[in-house]
């Protein structure tokens, strides 16, 4: 049976903009409850739901547990508790590792790694007491390699080993976890990436294949929740790697250095 979410408390982080945005909107239109959780308050206000929606704004730096601790109460004080948590938000660096300084992957990390395991500590006991889902934004790079973003794929990779083994330890209680894995999405995280020094990254991003829309990858996850699927791939570029890069990972290697290795040179 399809999962319904009318009535359910739907907590996304990252939502002021891109996929948290279309994710927020599309939850919302099922009948959830959404608490949207962003670091700027500014830009979060900004975000509009249809007349009637049950909705709540709340600043927050996933990056920061007590942050989210405080956020998760919130939550639960305005509608009871969570029941699905979408670990949407994220950043990335685009540069060498060799001229990448160390500080950079560690905000990369603490953000996109640590921000979804704080979230999802702060949320897990009501997750287990009302059955819910976890849904935690990863990428390609979650699962194989990415040229010139080896902290970005880091925190990516970490996410599966973490989610999938958090599944073996929820999944019996009744709480579904799933990962998705999109290739480019038209979202302005590439806007925001940073250089190896840590200030903005000015040459412009490689990508593969099109980028999806943040609103056609929000119904492709809205109805990947709904079946209670463990595993999203979904685009053609992210399930040719998903098979390529693990039947032939040499072969994949070559095709993706060839395709994004302009990354390795500033763009040039």
């Amino acid at each position: 049976m399809a999962r319904e979410f009318a009535g359910k408390t739907v907590v996304v982080t990252g939502a002021a903009g891109g996929l948290g945005r279309a994710l927020s909107l599309r939850f919302a239109a099922a009948g959830a409850r959404i608490v949207a959780l962003d670091r700027d308050a500014t830009v979060l206000q900004g975000l509009t739901f249809p007349e009637g929606a049950a909705a709540a704004r709340i600043a927050c730096d996933v990056s920061n547990e007590a942050d989210c601790l405080r956020a998760m109460a919130e939550a639960r004080q305005i509608f009871g508790g969570v029941d699905v948590l979408i670990n949407n938000a994220g950043i990335t660096h685009r540069s060498a590792f060799s001229s990448t300084d160390p500080a950079v992957i560690r905000r990369v990390m603490e953000v996109n790694f640590f921000g979804a395991l704080h979230c999802t500590h702060a949320a897990l006991e009501d997750l287990i007491a009302r059955q819910g889902m976890v849904i935690a934004i990863s990428s390609v790079a979650g699962f194989a390699p990415l040229i010139a973003r080896t902290g970005y794929a880091a925190s990516k990779h970490a996410l599966h080993g973490f989610f999938d083994s958090l599944r073996t330890e929820v999944e019996p209680l009744g709480v579904k976890v799933l990962l998705v894995c999109p290739s480019f999405i038209q979202t302005g995280i590439e806007k925001h990436a940073l250089d190896g020094n840590g200030k903005p990254a000015q040459h412009p991003q490689a990508i593969v294949g099109t980028r999806a829309t943040p609103e056609a990858m929000a119904e492709l996850i809205f109805q990947a929740a709904s079946r209670g699927r463990r595993l999203l791939l979904p685009d053609r570029v992210s399930r040719l790697s998903w098979w390529v890069s693990r039947l032939a990972p040499w072969l994949y290697e070559r095709l993706m250095t060839r395709k994004l290795g302009k990354e390795m040179r500033g763009g040039k």
